[in-house]
């Protein structure tokens, strides 16, 4: 890798794409091209159950394969930075930090709230075969059929669901299936928000001050331009103006509240109650 990584971390629905994407229309960084890469992320740790990894699961040989990926990367498109978002590294921060040290992280974080009316809309979501294809890509050949067979499960169980909802979605936790058992989706996902959100901020908390920063979604989209400077001050990348300027240009701030919008209000009375300390510790509560 020719510079430091960057690694956004973040919860579901939080912004990630878009923080992405805009560091990812800047000359000299560059990232995969599909959404996320989980698939690389778990590979020699295939079967774990939940996406919960400890640091002891970064084994050499799982140092060695994630880095090789970077490296590619990196040469295939010329990148000074290399730029990764997988929301499931969010639970496993650690993990990550054993496999690239010399990384540094942006930790967004947005309304849970918003987050959890936008994430049950993905957890009901149809099947996308582009999305679906771009990430298949991506896939260490050895582990494609553990992934097609895993992948037509949880769209069994969305056609027979009654809830016409996907088996699992998004960062899967220790505790996932017993928390579908026991509580209603829309407390499930506030409850992968939250255990996503507070094990990343823990996580970061622990690890030098200047290898992480932090970005609310609700202010990076009311002033992109003077939030993205703020950003590459940091990283230390200088980049042109209109560079800067056309990387944010599709950034909007409707989307502001939009997860609300879709919930009922007993809905949000529970979502609130159920994760009401993550919630007022990040003012939106």
């Amino acid at each position: 890798m020719n510079d430091r990584p960057v690694i956004i971390v973040g919860a579901p629905r939080s912004g990630t794409n878009m923080l992405r994407d805009v560091l990812a229309a800047l000359p000299g960084f560059a990232t995969w091209p599909c959404d996320e890469i989980n698939f690389i992320w778990r590979h020699g740790n295939l079967r774990y159950r939940s996406d919960e990894f400890p640091a002891t699961l970064a084994r050499p040989d799982v140092q060695s394969y994630i880095r090789r990926q970077f490296d590619w990367l990196a040469r295939r498109y010329d990148a000074r930075v290399v730029l990764e978002k997988t929301c499931a590294n969010a639970l496993r921060v650690p993990f990550v930090d054993a496999v690239v040290p010399e990384a540094r992280y942006v930790f967004i974080r947005r309304d849970g709230i918003d987050a959890v009316g936008s994430a049950m809309q993905r957890w009901t979501a149809p099947l996308n075969l582009r999305y679906t294809a771009l990430k298949a890509r991506f896939v260490p050949p050895a582990d494609l059929p553990w992934y097609a067979c895993r992948h037509a499960g949880h769209r069994l169980y969305r056609l027979f669901s009654r809830e016409r909802r996907l088996s699992s979605w998004g960062p899967r936790l220790d505790d996932m299936d017993e928390l579908l058992a026991r509580y209603p989706l829309d407390e499930v996902c506030a409850l992968q928000w939250q255990r996503c959100v507070e094990s990343a901020r823990g996580a970061l908390e622990t690890v030098a001050a200047d290898r992480w920063i932090e970005v609310a979604y609700e202010e990076f989209v009311r002033q992109p331009e003077a939030e993205l400077d703020r950003l590459l001050d940091w990283v230390g990348i200088d980049v042109p103006s209109d560079a800067r300027a056309e990387a944010v240009s599709h950034v909007r701030s409707d989307c502001i509240g939009k997860g609300r919008s879709v919930l009922s209000p007993d809905s949000i009375r529970r979502v609130e109650a159920r994760v009401h300390d993550t919630l007022a510790r990040y003012g939106y509560a």
